[in-house]
Formats: C-alpha cells, structure tokens, sequence
C-alpha cells in the first residue's frame, strides 16, 4: 500500500492493499485520505438479497462476502478492502440503477421523504498475511431529498450521473442541489465513509496510516 507516495512496510513485510471495487469513485475518496490501493480486483458475486434480508444485514453481507471472495483470489501478502452501499426507504432495499426507468423510480419515491444510506466497510487478509485481521464497520446516513417536479427528475435524469448507483443518484452530482438535510457521513454516501475506512486500516498491525 502506498501512503501519501511512500510504501508502508509491517515487520518485513509488505502487504499488498486490494480495493474489491471497480468504483473510481471509491479510489478518489481513497486518496483524498492519501491511500493508493496497489491493485483494483473487482468482486464478482451474486449480489441479491436474501428473502427477507433487512438492509443492515446485506450491506454488512455483501462487503464481507466481496472480501472473501477477493482475498481468497489472492497469494501474496495482502489486505482487501471492500465496501457495499445500500439506500433504504424503511426495511426497502432500492435498486442499483442501471437504467434511466429504475433511476426514475428510485427518484419518484425518494422525493420529498427522507431515507437512510447505509454503507459497509470490511477489511480482511489474504491467507498469506497471517498478523492481518478480519474488522468491518457500518455507517448510516439520513439524507432527505426535497419535493421533486416531474421537470426537475427529468433533468436529473437527463444529467445521467444516476448511472450504476444505488437509489439512482450521486450526492456528489447533480442531486446534491436538491438534498435538503443529511446527518451522518457524505463519503458513506458516496461509497466509502473515511473515518471508519481510516480506523479499519489504523487497526491492522504495523503503520497503515497515520
């Protein structure tokens, strides 16, 4: 891993850091705390819920899942960062949007109401890095959009920057100037709250940051 340009060393040795993510959005926040993964492994799992999984629980499944199955893919030395995303309205998980229709819907039911982003962050070794350790943390966010015209959701969706994001849009985009209230962590939000990601890493054995 590599530290505002410098390569960080655990007791003679140099675990690699492996984001599981294909996100460059979680690379920015990333080095915005001046972390540099050492490679990008997306991971490839099936991501639906389970019958009656609440949010908490498939955010905090799929993270750990994304780890394994990364870090299980790994030889050398290695810790694997992953992180899951969900935007909630109660116990209903939204959909990542892949489309301008599910971006649609999502906007539909999110305007004028408040709802919850909850972000899970897991680390974990690769078999290789036996003084690495398992740790996850989850972040939870109140964010509240203001009353959307039909005019307004299809600038937004004119915009695009819904694309691949859960609940259909991006605080860092165009619907930033649209949300009302939030209370929580924006880079959870975004994908990757920088606080607990920073404690994650502060907790594995050696100088990870500072």
């Amino acid at each position: 891993m590599t530290v505002s340009g410098q390569q960080t060393s655990v007791k003679g040795e140099t675990p690699l850091l492996i984001l599981a993510s294909a996100s460059p959005r979680r690379v920015d926040l990333l080095r915005q705390i001046g972390v540099v993964p050492d490679r990008i492994v997306p991971a490839d799992i099936d991501e639906t819920p389970l019958k009656n999984e609440l949010p908490r629980a498939y955010a905090r499944r799929m993270a750990l899942e994304k780890a394994r199955a990364v870090a299980g893919c790994i030889t050398e030395p290695a810790l694997v960062l992953a992180a899951d995303t969900v935007v909630t309205l109660g116990r209903r998980i939204l959909p990542k949007a892949e489309n301008r229709e599910t971006a649609q819907f999502c906007l539909e039911r999110l305007s004028g109401r408040r709802h919850t982003v909850i972000t899970s962050v897991a680390v974990m070794p690769s078999a290789s890095w036996t003084k690495g350790k398992t740790a996850e943390r989850l972040v939870e966010t109140a964010v509240t959009f203001n009353r959307l015209t039909p005019h307004q959701i299809n600038a937004l969706l004119d915009a695009g920057d819904w694309a691949g994001k859960a609940g259909g849009y991006a605080l860092q985009g165009h619907a930033a100037s649209f949300i009302r209230f939030l209370s929580g962590s924006s880079s959870g939000v975004i994908g990757l709250p920088l606080f607990e990601t920073a404690q994650l890493l502060r907790g594995q054995p050696g100088h990870w940051l500072a």
